[in-house]
């Protein structure tokens, strides 16, 4: 499903697709981060890839970007090729 902007109106190339098992966003046909068993995994190469990326990622984990980084930094969130055609 596309995500939707603050004023509620559906944004194109920023998609939210939940499967049985994870929560995936999916920017410009990129996989940026996949929620899988409790798991956070961003993608190594695009996770902070650009601002329109960073809005809707923070909007899909519902934090900021310093909060990300500081999950990274931790371990709690993993960096890892979650586009390996990319």
């Amino acid at each position: 499903m596309n995500m939707t902007s603050g004023k509620g109106t559906i944004v194109p190339n920023q998609f939210i697709i939940l499967t049985k098992y994870s929560g995936i966003f999916q920017s410009y046909g990129v996989v940026i981060c996949k929620i899988t068993n409790g798991k956070t995994y961003l993608d190594k190469k695009f996770w902070n890839y650009s601002k329109t990326t960073s809005k809707y990622r923070n909007q899909f984990l519902g934090e900021t970007t310093q909060e990300t980084q500081l999950k990274i930094e931790s371990g709690q969130y993993k960096l890892i090729n979650l586009n390996k055609l990319k």
